[in-house]
């Protein structure tokens, strides 16, 4: 007889030091670990809680190419829709107006970053006179289609109101004593 010692534990079988309480840690750990190597090689989407919103007439510059001095009112509904607005002065425009919110997190307020105003002007006959795309550029009313600042006049006043917001309307003075 040799003097070889027989283990009792079967091959395949493992050690008795691991424990169910220690193997449930262990696959937890490396599934974490592997969760989390997989999550940090990509962008997680459900983190970024921002949010942009476009609001109102979103500009098709495709429909707009279409639009051309002289064209007749109903060539301008037809390409463009609907507008927005509708004003007359000294002859018919049509406001297109659009506006871009942001927030940074789903609880805040959302603010207004940018506005715009796609503005067709008619004249007597019913036909495209001017098209002007105004926005704000260094805090000032700007017409982005002829790169000039619109000087006075009833539609530049609206239409800084319009840009603008409240902010643009002067407040009234509210009378002390009425009586």
């Amino acid at each position: 007889m040799s003097n070889t010692l027989i283990s009792p534990v079967k091959a395949g079988a493992e050690p008795a030091f691991f424990s169910p309480q220690l193997k449930f840690a262990l696959r937890l750990c490396v599934g974490l670990g592997l969760g989390l190597a997989v999550a940090s090689c990509s962008k997680v989407s459900f983190l970024d809680t921002t949010q942009t919103y476009n609001e109102g007439y979103i500009i098709d510059q495709q429909a707009l190419d279409t639009v051309a001095v002289g064209s007749s009112r109903d060539q301008v509904l037809l390409a463009l829709g609907t507008p927005s607005l509708k004003a007359m002065y000294d002859s018919e425009v049509f406001y297109y107006i659009s506006q871009t919110r942001y927030r940074r997190a789903q609880f805040m307020k959302p603010k207004i970053i940018d506005r715009r105003v796609i503005a067709i002007y008619f004249d007597k006959q019913g036909n495209v006179s001017k098209i002007a795309h105004y926005g704000l550029k260094d805090g000032k009313l700007f017409d982005f289609a002829s790169k000039t600042t619109p000087t006075g006049g009833k539609d530049q006043s609206f239409l800084n109101q319009l840009i603008m917001g409240t902010r643009a309307v002067p407040a009234l003075p509210i009378p002390k004593n009425p009586r």
